[in-house]
């Protein structure tokens, strides 16, 4: 590929087998929006920068065009292939590989590697086949998704050359709580805002889908957030998701509706009154909350009272135990430190004619297509980069 000669060992029965299963099967492959809007997203924004200035979201949509995939752009700018067959993504990207000369090995899962006197560097895998490259492409992954062939062997080849690892954890993950909306289990709540505190302070709030679940939150808010939640966690400061309701209204009209409600139909009893705000299941919970019984004639209670339902109503507080495991989790935060590799050729700054390139390395980034993305830029200035290391060019 660009004049060098390539050999890809993949570790699996076939490549690109996260890729198949991405976007629930379909494969968000990247996001429309522009380089600024991508960076306001990552995690090391200026670090895969360049990366992605010489391939980004149309420069992949072009390579899958090419190879008989079209895509289409979906609410909030993600691009997923036209059929909705994340296959057909993983297998045209292995047809361009083909195509440009790559020689695929599977079932060749990678034990060591060494750096030679010369400069070249040695591989062997798992059955002691050996191989002597000039240049070496690390790209195996992190650690989410385990099934696929991400269980960290990148991680631990790095280590072997003496490079430092950002310590991986899960992110793009569900977070577990301390006590579940049990009788919930399973409602999506829409267009709600989830608020992240650590130590009573606020940290950061996604608003969107907020899934209930029987271990704790999931859901697209939940996600974006779940990250900091788990560096917050595992810094021992106590972490919270205060799930506001009715985002759109203040606390005032929040309370004038009720009154509205209140007026309308004054033999209305809590559980009837907030049956209007909110779906049936999460009424056992939000009375429990408010110390309030489902029989309670709501025009009964004190404004002081009422003041306080739209108080539950506006931050309904779950304290946050834990996260769901890496076999969950979409993306790996944490890796190859940025600071031992080249943003402008992937290249370890420890060993010339080594590269790095997606998951492995301590880029991740929200849900939404910007981590393939961020995998197919790295991989291709990484790929291009180390054909040129290997042929002097």
């Amino acid at each position: 590929m660009h004049g060098a000669n390539t050999v890809l060992l993949e570790k699996m029965e076939k490549p690109a087998r996260k890729v198949r299963i991405t976007g629930k099967g379909r494969c968000n492959i990247t996001n429309s929006k522009t380089l600024s809007e991508f960076e306001a997203e990552t995690h090391n924004a200026e670090f895969v920068r360049p990366a992605l200035s010489i391939f980004f979201n149309r420069h992949i949509a072009e390579l899958l065009h090419g190879q008989g995939v079209d895509t289409v752009v979906e609410r909030g700018g993600r691009v997923f292939p036209a059929s909705g067959r994340a296959a057909d993504v993983a297998n045209a990207l292995e047809r361009w590989a083909r195509q440009q000369g790559a020689h695929i090995i599977t079932h060749s899962e990678v034990a060591h590697l060494r750096q030679l006197p010369n400069g070249h560097l040695a591989l062997r895998d798992a059955s002691d086949r050996s191989i002597t490259a000039k240049a070496v492409v690390v790209a195996t992954g992190g650690l989410s998704y385990p099934l696929t062939g991400s269980t960290g062997d990148g991680l631990r080849l790095a280590k072997q050359l003496g490079h430092s690892i950002v310590e991986p954890m899960p992110s793009l993950v569900g977070l577990t709580v301390g006590q579940p909306f049990h009788q919930a289990h399973g409602l999506t709540l829409k267009n709600v805002m989830a608020s992240l505190w650590a130590d009573r302070h606020p940290v950061a709030e996604q608003q969107g889908e907020v899934m209930l679940t029987d271990f704790g939150l999931e859901g697209a808010a939940i996600l974006r957030l779940s990250r900091r939640a788990i560096q917050l966690h595992r810094q021992h400061q106590r972490v919270e998701v205060l799930l506001d309701l009715k985002p759109a209204l203040s606390h005032e009209k929040l309370f004038n509706r009720l009154v509205r409600e209140l007026e309308a139909t004054p033999t209305l009893d809590m559980r009837g009154l907030l049956r209007k705000l909110m779906p049936a299941p999460m009424l056992p919970h939000v009375l429990t909350l408010c110390r309030l019984a489902g029989t309670t004639q709501a025009n009964s209670l004190s404004d002081e009272a009422l003041s306080g339902v739209v108080d539950t109503l506006k931050a309904i507080s779950f304290g946050i135990t834990g996260h769901r495991p890496w076999s969950e989790a979409i993306v790996t935060a944490g890796g190859v430190n940025t600071n031992e590799i080249d943003p402008y050729t992937m290249q370890s700054a420890l060993h010339s004619g080594l590269y790095f390139a997606g998951e492995v390395i301590d880029v991740d980034a929200n849900t939404g297509g910007y981590n393939l993305q961020a995998a197919f830029s790295t991989g291709w200035l990484a790929g291009l980069s180390a054909a040129r290391y290997a042929t002097g060019a």
